[in-house]
């Protein structure tokens, strides 16, 4: 049995459900794993804490389900200390569109430590990714971020692990639930507002859905699938990127009547790289992924075409991605 002393920055809802999945599949990590999660830092907006017995796992959920604050926690320190004494960090705190932000220096910082991280947050592969992969590699720890690109589908790893040696000229997706959504509903009648207002009762728009609906949620996993799969280093200036906003019911009952239907649509051909709007046929692929499914389809030399599909409406998915890329680093 291996103990992981981890950290767990963020408690927000992608975290918080994490810490339930870990203590659900608790007897099959270890079990099957050889591992166990103790969980010796945490963070939030208001500090940092850090417990070296640990922390349980249950009671930090209900405790900030109950707006409770890690400033009430045992070992609180109002500034971030020093990553010394763990072996990993789950970063899943609020993305910083524009420079990565405190995540992508935390991240950077645990893995000059020798710590390994996994990400949800997309900031610091947005704006660092080939920085951040070397930096892992001089200091052999693990870097993992599949849970930054449509949370649980498993595109990265399907990639990197099931696509060895291929040339992918061409892939494309639906990569934001939320788009989909309100798109779906749109054809439905329903106004843009009334869409999103649907969609921030469930817990999937942000108050503020811009990033969302402005198309960079999309952009940013475009990005990271394009450098993944190729090896590169785009950057957000590469993405030409249109939101949905422009979108009207009428222009998408007009596609009806041609059997086809309007989706916010992320391609990377020949390592051109566009967010848009796009009519697809009803019958394609894209075309059939409705509501909260996200979808993406990878061309390439060697496997042909294959097609990957996920409904997603809560971050459970997301969670589980984590614990997915945290089990493949230490086994």
């Amino acid at each position: 049995m291996r103990e992981i002393r981890t950290g767990v920055f963020g408690l927000g809802s992608v975290n918080k459900n994490l810490l339930s999945i870990i203590t659900e599949k608790e007897d099959i990590l270890s079990q099957k794993h050889g591992l166990k999660f103790k969980i010796v830092a945490v963070s939030d907006s208001g500090g940092y804490a850090f417990n070296s017995d640990g922390y349980d796992k249950e009671l930090l959920v209900s405790h900030k389900e109950n707006g409770g604050r890690v400033a009430d926690l045992e070992g609180f320190c109002a500034k971030y200390q020093p990553l010394d004494d763990i072996d990993l960090l789950f970063e899943a705190t609020p993305v910083d569109i524009k420079t990565g932000g405190e995540a992508l220096e935390t991240t950077r910082e645990a893995l000059s430590r020798g710590v390994s991280v996994v990400l949800a947050n997309k900031g610091p592969v947005v704006h660092a990714f080939q920085e951040l992969k070397k930096i892992a590699r001089e200091n052999k720890c693990g870097l993992e971020f599949s849970a930054t690109v449509c949370g649980g589908l498993p595109v990265l790893n399907i990639a990197n692990r099931d696509m060895i040696a291929a040339k992918t000229d061409k892939f494309s997706g639906i990569f934001n639930g939320t788009c989909n959504f309100i798109l779906d509903a749109l054809g439905k009648g329903k106004s843009f507002d009334d869409a999103i207002k649907e969609a921030q009762a469930v817990g999937a728009a942000e108050a503020d859905p811009s990033l969302d609906t402005d198309g960079w949620d999309t952009a940013f996993k475009l990005l990271i699938i394009a450098n993944t799969l190729h090896d590169a280093d785009y950057k957000l200036d590469d993405v030409s990127v249109t939101g949905i906003a422009g979108v009207t019911a009428a222009a998408i009952a007009e596609e009806v009547k041609k059997s086809n239907k309007i989706k916010l649509v992320a391609t990377c051909v020949d390592g051109t790289l566009t967010v848009a709007p796009t009519v697809v046929p009803a019958d394609s692929f894209l075309g059939s992924c409705n509501g909260w499914e996200m979808g993406v389809e990878i061309h390439s030399d060697i496997y042909g075409i294959s097609y990957h599909k996920l409904y997603e409406k809560e971050p459970i998915p997301t969670a589980a991605s984590m614990l997915r890329d945290a089990v493949n680093i230490f086994s």
